[in-house]
């Protein structure tokens, strides 16, 4: 069975060009989610292997189903714009930050590096 990644993001074609970077990489896609209360459904019903969360959605910010999937040890990366990203960081120490747009090499490599156990 493929491993399920998470994608929040709001931007209608970053998120599908994301969705479709991941489903040609063999792994499954749930979402793209424009919205926190939608992701953080989807998580309920199936927990995700890995999380990509852009902090900004349509209906708030990520920080908070961030946390809580670190907290459950979902590995969770952080897809936000520049001026963010080191802030991010140093709230959220054990997530990737990585600077949107993201080139696809980046992306899959830091999905296969939060996926294989340190």
């Amino acid at each position: 069975m493929a491993l399920r990644i998470l994608v929040a993001e709001d931007e209608f074609i970053t998120a599908f060009d994301l969705c479709d970077t991941f489903e040609e990489a063999g792994y499954e896609v749930e979402g793209p989610h424009a919205g926190i209360s939608s992701a953080m459904l989807a998580c309920q019903k199936e927990r995700p292997d890995v999380a990509l969360l852009d902090i900004e959605l349509v209906d708030g910010l990520s920080l908070e189903l961030a946390q809580k999937l670190l907290d459950e040890n979902v590995p969770v990366i952080l897809h936000s714009e520049p001026e963010d990203t080191r802030a991010l960081a140093m709230r959220f120490p054990k997530a990737t930050t990585l600077v949107k747009p993201c080139p696809p090499a980046k992306l899959l490599g830091a999905v296969s590096r939060a996926l294989t156990p340190a």
